[in-house]
């Protein structure tokens, strides 16, 4: 069974990384796995809660930051316990793989940190935003997606391991936006 869903995981690598790909997308993809491409997302929702709910918005950012904190140092260490390689280190691999970034990190694959991070804030977004607008705050799962799909684009991680990122990512957004919504929950503050 595990055999079977390796050789799943490589093969649908390769589609990703050699057969579904153009030149168009070799511009953009890897722009969006790079943070500072996100930095106004982040500016926007710093100002949005805090100019529409006050030290509650405060809070909010804090648990933001837990989150994202949460979510790498728990990915980090199952790279350390799995140890697997990365597709760009993969002696194996290596010979068959686009890397489209600079370098190719040395950390384990599995699990994907970019993954993780971006799908615990995605869903600590969604539940904290969905009172606003539940298809807005959806968008948080594209954005997660996006880069994602960009990780095995440009040959850094196989689908499993943004697979696994991804529910871990999930997992811990949905403790902390439970914990945060059932203490704190944004609502816009009263004024006189």
């Amino acid at each position: 069974m595990l055999e079977r869903l390796l050789r799943l995981d490589y093969k649908l690598f390769f589609y990703i990384n050699n057969v579904w790909q153009n030149s168009v997308l070799d511009a953009i993809v890897p722009w969006l796995r790079e943070p500072y491409i996100w930095a106004p997302l982040y500016l926007f929702l710093l100002l949005f809660v805090t100019i529409n709910y006050g030290w509650k918005g405060f809070w909010w950012i804090v648990f933001f930051l837990l989150t994202f904190g949460l979510a790498d140092q728990a990915s980090l260490y199952i790279k350390e316990a799995v140890g697997r390689l990365r597709p760009c280190r993969d002696p194996l691999m290596q010979h068959f793989v686009r890397v489209l970034v600079v370098y190719c990190p040395g950390s384990g694959s599995f699990t994907s940190s970019h993954a993780a991070n971006h799908f615990a804030l995605g869903t600590f977004c969604f539940l904290t935003f969905r009172h606003i607008s539940k298809l807005y705050a959806s968008l948080f799962f594209v954005w997660a997606l996006l880069i994602c799909y960009a990780q095995v684009y440009v040959g850094v991680h196989y689908p499993l391991d943004v697979i696994g990122g991804g529910v871990l990512g999930i997992i811990i957004g949905t403790l902390s936006a439970g914990f945060f919504q059932r203490r704190i929950r944004l609502e816009p503050e009263l004024t006189t």
